[in-house]
C-alpha cells in the first residue's frame, strides 16, 4: 500500500489506475479479514456450546469421580482446549489479514481472566513518542492523551538473603554486655526461612516434584542446595508441624460422621517395591448445612489389615461413610468400645459394579440399575446443602419409594440370573449390606456416597505416578502428614504455601495452648477480615 509519503502520479489516467488498484487491495484485505472473523465467531459459539454441555455433565456427575459422566468431561474438555487454540489461530489470521493503518476491528469479548488482578505492582513502561505527523509528516505535535495496554506477566522467583542484625551494647555502670534475643527458627540448625520451606513442602507433596528435581531447578537459578539437605529440612518440618497435625485430628474426630478410604502406596524395599496404605479419615459437614469447617487426616500403615483403622479411630464413635473394606468389620462389631461405628455404604461403590457391566458387556440389568440409582443421586442433586431434617424428609418422601422398588427388582433380578455370573456378583453386592445402603433414608447428616474421601485420595494417586515409591515407612507416615496439611487447606480453599510459611514462622513462638488459632480455617478468617478492620479504621 502506497503511504502518504509516496509520490502521487501526475495525470489522470495513472491516478485512476492507483485507486482501482487500492479498492481492490482493499476489498480483498477485508474479505480475508471478515472470513477470519467469522470462522473465529463460529469457533467461539462452539466453543459456548461445549462449555454448556461441560458444565451439565459437571453438574450430573455426583462427585468428580463418577464414572457417568468422566469420559464426557475429559473428551468435552479436550474439544475445547482444541477449539480454542484454533479460535485464537483465526483471531491471528483476522489481525494479519487486516490493514496496518486506519483499520478498525469489531470488539471481542475479553479473553483469559475477565479483570486482571488488582493487588499486583504495575510496571509503568512509555513507549518513545512519534517525531512526526504519521500523515503529513508535520513536526508541530500536542499531546491528547494516552492509550494503555496492560499485559499479566510472570518472571522467575527472587532468591535473597534475610539478615537478622542483633546490636550489642554494654552497660557503663556493670560492664555487662546486652543484646535482642535471636529470633526464633522454624527448625532448628536450619538456613531455610518458612517461605522456602513452605514451597519445598508444596512442591513436594502437592505439585509432586521430587526433592532431586527441586535441588536441580534451584542449582539452574544459582543456588546450591543438596538434595540430602532439603530432604534433611523435610523431616524437621513435620517434626514442627506435629501440633498442627494433632489439633486437625482432633477436629476431625470431633465429627458424628466421617468418611474413610485408602489407597496404595509403593514403598521401596531390597530387590522391588511392596505395597504400603495410605489412610485418609475426613470430616465435611457442608452437604447438610453444616458451618464445621472442613478438615482430613491421614495415615500410613505398611499393609491393609484392619487392625489399622481400629487403631486410628480408637476412641471414636459414629457414623463412618466406607466401601465394603472388610477390615472396616471390626469397627462396626457391637462390642466394640467406645461403642460400634455405623456403616453407611457408598452407593457409588453399589452404581460402579453395574456401571462396569453397562460400559463393557452392554448388560441390560446392568443398565437398568444403573438408571434406577442415577434417580437416588438426582434427588440428592436437590437436596445438598440443606438443613438434615429437610434431608430426611425429603429422602422419606422421595428416595425410600424408589430405594424400596429398587430392592425388590433385584431381588427378582437375581433370582433369573447364575449365582456365578457378575450381574450376580454386583447385586449381591448391594443386597448383602441393605442396611448400610439405606441408613440414609433416617439420617439427613449421611451422604449417599463416599466420594468425598476418594477426591481427598486423588493427590496421592497422581502424585503416585510421578514418584513411584515412597522410601521407606517413615517416609510414608511423613507423606501422610503433609498430606494431611495440605488437603484441610484444599477443602477449605486455602492457599497450602502462604499458610505453612505462616505456621512455620508462628509456631516457635507460639502458644502450646492456642495452636488451633493456627488450623487453615482460622488462619483465613484473620486475613478477611484484616482488610474490613482497615477500612472501618480509615472511614
Amino acid at each position: 500500500m502506497t503511504t502518504s509519503f509516496d509520490p502521487l502520479p501526475s495525470d489522470l489516467a495513472s491516478a485512476h489506475a492507483l485507486i482501482l488498484a487500492q479498492r481492490e487491495l482493499l476489498e480483498q484485505e477485508q474479505a480475508a479479514r471478515i472470513i477470519a472473523q467469522s470462522e473465529a465467531k463460529v469457533r467461539a459459539l462452539e466453543v459456548e456450546r461445549l462449555k454448556l454441555l461441560l458444565a451439565k455433565a459437571r453438574r450430573e456427575a455426583f462427585g468428580q469421580s463418577s464414572e457417568r459422566a468422566k469420559l464426557l468431561v475429559e473428551q468435552l474438555e479436550l474439544a475445547i482446549e482444541d477449539l480454542e487454540e484454533a479460535q485464537g489461530a483465526e483471531e491471528a489470521k483476522a489481525d494479519l489479514a487486516a490493514p496496518k493503518a486506519g483499520k478498525t476491528r469489531a470488539p471481542r469479548g475479553p479473553r483469559g481472566p475477565r479483570k486482571l488482578p488488582e493487588n499486583l505492582p504495575v510496571e509503568r513502561i512509555v513507549e518513545p513518542a512519534p517525531c512526526a505527523c504519521g500523515k503529513c509528516g508535520g513536526l508541530r505535535l500536542h499531546k491528547l492523551g494516552e492509550e494503555v495496554t496492560k499485559t499479566l506477566e510472570c518472571e522467575p522467583r527472587r532468591w535473597k538473603i534475610i539478615e537478622h542484625v542483633r546490636e550489642k551494647f554494654t552497660c557503663r555502670d556493670c560492664d555487662a554486655i546486652t543484646e535482642t534475643p535471636a529470633p526464633s527458627h522454624p527448625i532448628p540448625r536450619g538456613f531455610a526461612g518458612p517461605s522456602l520451606l513452605a514451597m519445598v513442602l508444596v512442591n513436594k507433596f502437592l505439585l509432586h516434584q521430587p526433592l532431586n528435581l527441586q535441588s536441580t531447578t534451584f542449582r539452574r537459578e544459582g543456588v546450591e542446595i543438596d538434595t540430602s539437605t532439603l530432604a534433611d529440612r523435610v523431616g524437621a518440618c513435620v517434626v514442627a508441624l506435629a501440633p498442627i497435625l494433632d489439633a486437625l485430628r482432633r477436629h476431625v474426630l470431633a465429627a458424628e460422621r466421617i468418611h474413610a478410604d485408602d489407597t496404595t502406596v509403593p514403598v521401596l524395599a531390597k530387590t522391588k517395591t511392596r505395597t504400603g496404605r495410605l489412610w485418609v479419615y475426613l470430616r465435611d459437614d457442608r452437604p447438610f448445612g453444616g458451618k464445621t469447617p472442613p478438615a482430613a487426616f491421614f495415615e500410613y500403615s505398611a499393609t491393609r489389615h484392619g487392625e489399622y483403622p481400629s487403631a486410628h479411630l480408637s476412641g471414636w464413635a459414629g457414623v463412618m461413610q466406607a466401601d465394603a473394606f472388610a477390615g472396616f468389620n471390626e469397627l462396626y462389631d457391637a462390642k466394640r468400645q467406645p461403642g460400634p461405628i455405623l456403616e453407611a455404604a457408598c452407593w457409588a461403590h453399589s452404581r460402579r459394579k453395574f456401571f462396569e457391566l453397562a460400559k463393557l458387556a452392554k448388560a441390560p440389568i446392568a443398565i437398568e440399575a444403573v438408571r434406577r440409582i442415577d434417580e437416588l443421586f438426582e434427588i440428592e442433586r436437590v437436596i445438598a446443602g440443606k438443613p438434615p431434617d429437610e434431608r430426611k424428609a425429603a429422602r422419606r418422601s422421595q428416595s425410600k419409594p424408589l430405594v424400596d422398588a429398587l430392592e425388590t427388582w433385584l431381588r427378582e433380578q437375581r433370582a433369573l440370573v447364575s449365582v456365578k455370573s457378575d450381574i450376580c456378583k454386583a447385586i449381591n453386592y448391594s443386597l448383602n449390606r441393605w442396611a448400610s445402603f439405606t441408613r440414609f433414608l433416617d439420617d439427613g447428616h449421611i451422604c449417599l456416597s463416599n466420594n468425598a474421601a476418594e477426591r481427598a485420595l486423588r493427590g496421592a494417586a497422581i502424585g503416585r505416578r510421578v514418584w513411584k515409591f515412597v522410601g521407606s515407612d517413615e517416609g510414608g507416615r511423613r507423606a501422610a502428614a503433609v498430606l494431611s496439611l495440605i488437603e484441610s487447606c484444599k477443602l477449605n480453599d486455602v492457599d497450602p504455601q502462604a499458610w505453612l510459611a505462616h505456621v512455620l514462622a508462628k509456631l516457635p513462638d507460639h502458644p502450646a495452648t492456642r495452636v488451633d488459632e493456627l488450623l487453615p480455617w482460622r488462619w483465613k478468617a484473620e486475613r478477611t477480615s484484616a482488610p474490613k478492620a482497615a477500612d472501618e479504621i480509615a472511614a
